[in-house]
């Protein structure tokens, strides 16, 4: 564990550096030139708080050892461009934060670390290095953020780059669509990825009704419950969102940390399995990838669960084999959802190489996604919750309703009492859970071919943070834990595992598959 030390540190909110500063300009895109005196988002200074120390990890795996000379030219072509790598975060006299440009040294934010590629138990020794980083920040005179170089053959990759970046330069799907920005595909070296955008199905209309004289009739009833759903639900988010904040807490389960988890290092541990084999189960069960994803992670957690409670109990054996879980579990994850329209990755592509402009910034709304515990007879329960759970969030206007909320709470009581309702919904959640889409195709970083890629945090509120991410034909599930909460973080991870194999199996065993599923569909 970590020392006394080493958590005095951690606790320290990042109070950037004092200096004087002029021009004063918005956030609603960045470029070279503009980001010179510009002040920080009010979702920025948020992850400056105490209590909101907050880092994104990055971790690649690359089929091939990592050239650090090739890297180092490649940051310098690319990730530098970005007006927030190569600025430090600063205050004025009067108390407010801007973005200042500044020279970066990449012998300090890239760190090399030579080892033997074929060294015995190469994985955990990643994973401790994680864990080791978890325990630090960054320091605060200079840009804020890092990547680490580790050339040793581990089970899946060559070669690990790990990058770490504060979470106030940007929102993680924002910095994500960054990272991916600096690659290129694989059969194609000038091509940016490909990363599938959101599809809405249009339901065709008959002829018959079209002509129907009648129809129109329909079609404001249908609009009428349809806006009349929209509102209700956006009212009973709204209430849940107000109970939580004042007192509703989740139950406390083996999941949910105590107060001040988010100063604790995190054990982060990851897994990649096959993208087919959730498109299998979207398919035959017409749901989204995210209904799949969201429906194998309650199951695993409900078996994770149950065996928990069953260790508490005498008959060890016994009680393993039946339902041990309480009656009622509130559990809930807290989703933050950005707002801001996030800029593509060609937007982004362009600015690092032609000095255009691109959107950049948190606009930062909550969603508290709860999640059904309990066993299931039939395993496709769970993803049959899970979709009717998300498209039941899909039509409220929660994530607006919180982010004004925030706003107000920032305008009329400052940052402090901000910072303090973001705490209070946090804490009184178990998780996070996150679902992101990937390239569709093989892609190099600075011409290393990627293996893998798995996003991640620390610093969060939560004892438990679960990302799903696609890349190629895979998905990589990580988890990142507080170890004293969950002390076998690679249990729960196979749980969600081994719940996938199982709906899986499922779905083959009712006959759901169908002949003609596009697996290749996303």
């Amino acid at each position: 564990m970590e020392s006394e030390e080493g958590l005095r540190w951690r606790k320290q909110a990042l109070k950037p550096i004092k200096t004087k500063t002029a021009n004063k300009e918005g956030e609603d895109s960045v470029n070279h030139h503009q980001v010179e005196g510009e002040p920080l988002s009010p979702s920025a200074r948020l992850f400056h708080e105490p209590h909101f120390n907050v880092y994104i990890i990055a971790i690649m795996g690359c089929k091939t050892q990592i050239r650090p000379d090739v890297a180092k030219a490649g940051l310098v072509h690319t990730l530098l461009k970005h007006p927030r790598f190569s600025s430090l975060q600063v205050v004025e006299d009067g108390g407010e934060m801007k973005w200042v440009r500044t020279k970066v040294d990449l012998e300090k934010h890239v760190i090399v670390t030579e080892l033997d590629p074929n060294m015995d138990d190469a994985d955990q020794y990643v994973e401790d290095y994680v864990f080791n980083l978890s325990k630090s920040s960054i320091e605060k005179t200079q840009p804020m953020w890092d990547v680490h170089l580790l050339n040793v053959k581990t089970s899946d990759a060559e070669g690990v780059a790990i990058f770490r970046i504060h979470h106030s330069l940007g929102d993680g799907t924002s910095l994500m669509s960054l990272l991916l920005a600096c690659t290129r595909q694989i059969s194609d070296p000038q091509a940016l990825p490909t990363v599938p955008g959101v599809a809405y199905k249009k339901k065709k209309t008959k002829n018959a009704m079209n002509r129907s004289s009648g129809w129109w009739i329909w079609r404001c009833l249908i609009g009428f419950w349809w806006g009349w759903q929209l509102f209700w639900n956006t009212v009973v988010d709204a209430f849940m969102f107000m109970i939580t904040a004042l007192f509703l807490k989740d139950t406390e389960t083996p999941l949910k940390g105590p107060p001040g988890i988010e100063f604790t290092p995190r054990r982060i541990v990851y897994r990649t399995i096959s993208l087919d084999d959730i498109k299998l189960v979207k398919n035959a069960m017409n749901t989204t990838i995210n209904d799949v994803a969201l429906g194998i992670t309650q199951a695993g957690l409900s078996r994770y669960l149950n065996r928990k409670y069953g260790d508490s109990k005498k008959d060890d054996e016994a009680s393993k084999t039946k339902n041990n879980l309480p009656k009622k579990i509130r559990l809930r994850s807290t989703l933050l959802i950005n707002l801001r329209p996030t800029a593509g990755i060609q937007a982004l592509s362009d600015m690092m190489e032609k000095d255009t402009e691109a959107k950049w910034g948190n606009w930062i709304g909550y969603v508290l996604l709860p999640f059904t515990i309990g066993l299931r007879e039939d395993p496709l329960d769970y993803v049959r919750q899970a979709k009717a759970t998300i498209d039941r969030k899909k039509h409220s206007f929660e994530a607006i309703f919180t982010f004004t909320v925030a706003e107000l709470v920032l305008k009329i009581f400052g940052i402090k009492k901000a910072s303090a309702l973001s705490h209070s919904i946090l804490t009184r959640t178990t998780m996070c859970f996150s679902n992101l889409v990937g390239p569709l195709e093989e892609i190099g970083y600075y011409g290393h071919p990627m293996a893998y890629l798995a996003p991640t945090s620390y610093g969060q509120p939560h004892a438990l943070m679960i990302n799903f991410q696609s890349y190629s034909n895979k998905m990589t599930i990580v988890l990142s834990v507080d170890e004293d909460t969950i002390p076998d973080p690679k249990q729960l991870r196979d749980d969600i595992v081994d719940s996938l194999q199982l709906i899986k199996d499922a779905v083959i065993q009712k006959g759901l598959i169908k002949e003609d599923h596009n697996l290749n569909k996303i």
